[in-house]
């Protein structure tokens, strides 16, 4: 099939996203997003109200605590104003401890609530300003937070639960709806923003993120730890943000690519995975430019639960995939697919689920086809 004809379904996916028509069960409004009148379906797995408040962008400051096996530092949420004169902006939460919460622009506290728990986490209602709840404003609201030792987003490993023994790990895993137990959030992935993040870890071990890396820096008060800096430009979903820290290498497998893993393993995967590049410009020639910048490989311990997750930057793999002929590498493919079908394209709630692995099936099937032959 010629590229063209492989372009048009993803252009009917966008345009069926903007003017799905929803159920009585589910309450929806018109609202601008970026300039184009988006139908907003509330998203029933969701308890923010973001069809009022709707955040654009986030910045992340967190400490790794493997001790006590938490997330501490804040969050800033820029949001725009969609409905006028709502008291309160609603964010998801799954036992999170919220400190404070403060209009970043005056440092002045917001009042706010955790709402009566249910099995989707408990509401954070905030009293936002006055100034606020004019149509079009936007409002940075800083919350002072650290997560729930039982975050279910967050895996912590010991030393011993690792390949080389010798410091712990921790990743996360936010999809469909465990970013609420990372941060307070809009999670729900009707919703995109893009993000910075500055990640301390303890000085011997690395921080990845769903993002591009800008490096890396001291820590201010603390000697025996580093800062990981981090940007993602392209709006993502909630359950797209991600994280790692641990004892980790890297390889050079192209020129927008690496493999990174623990040293027992980073031999065997860049070995494993030599043809991602190839996979990633065979995407190319399907469905048009690589948008995200950088396309690195993640070989995580043995108990991370999924073949793949396709964390933009940074797609994680499991261990399993290393069968030494690289004979279980197709998965990049799917994965991959991931950054055209889902990520940059994404289903406006989890009913509709099916249209993320769906086409990215499809696309990963002419990817194969184009490299191994359409009788694979």
């Amino acid at each position: 099939m010629r590229s063209g004809l492989l372009i048009s379904p993803l252009r009917l996916v966008t345009t069926s996203l903007r003017l799905f028509q929803p159920t009585a069960r589910s309450p929806s409004v018109v609202i601008n997003v970026r300039g184009v009148a988006t139908m907003f379906q509330q998203d029933k797995s969701s308890l923010s109200n973001a069809a009022v408040y709707r955040c654009s962008s986030l910045h992340l400051n967190l400490e790794v605590d493997f001790q006590r096996k938490v997330l501490a530092g804040f969050v800033d949420l820029t949001v725009k104003t969609h409905q006028q004169d709502v008291e309160e902006m609603v964010l998801d939460n799954r036992g999170l401890q919220i400190k404070a919460v403060k209009d970043k622009s005056s440092g002045k506290d917001l009042p706010f609530t955790i709402q009566e728990e249910n099995f989707l986490g408990a509401g954070i209602a905030i009293k936002m300003p006055v100034e606020a709840k004019q149509i079009g404003k936007e409002t940075c609201v800083r919350v002072m937070y650290e997560t729930g030792t039982n975050a279910t987003a967050l895996q912590w490993l010991s030393s011993e639960q690792t390949a080389g023994k010798r410091h712990p790990f921790l990743f996360t895993q936010c999809q469909a709806i465990h970013a609420r137990s990372m941060l307070p959030c809009q999670d729900t992935p009707s919703v995109k923003a893009s993000y910075t993040a500055e990640v301390s870890v303890p000085s011997d071990l690395v921080a990845l993120m769903s993002a591009v890396g800008s490096g890396s820096k001291a820590h201010p008060d603390d000697g025996t730890k580093k800062v990981y800096l981090f940007e993602q430009k392209v709006p993502i979903p909630s359950y797209l943000i991600a994280l790692v820290a641990g004892d980790l290498e890297s390889r050079k497998l192209g020129e927008r690519s690496d493999v990174w893993a623990e040293r027992e393993v980073v031999e065997k995967a860049a070995y494993e995975f030599a043809e991602t590049e190839q996979m990633l410009s065979t995407a190319e020639s399907l469905v048009g430019p690589y948008v995200w910048g950088r396309y690195d490989l993640l070989v995580l311990p043995p108990s991370f639960p999924y073949g793949g997750m396709e964390n933009p930057c940074l797609t994680f793999v499991t261990p399993t995939l290393l069968a030494g002929d690289r004979s279980m590498a197709g998965v990049v493919a799917h994965e991959i697919s991931h950054s055209w079908t889902g990520n940059l394209v994404t289903n406006h709630t989890w009913e509709h689920f099916w249209l993320n692995e769906g086409f990215t099936t499809f696309l990963e099937r002419k990817i194969k086809g184009r490299m191994y032959g359409n009788s694979l």
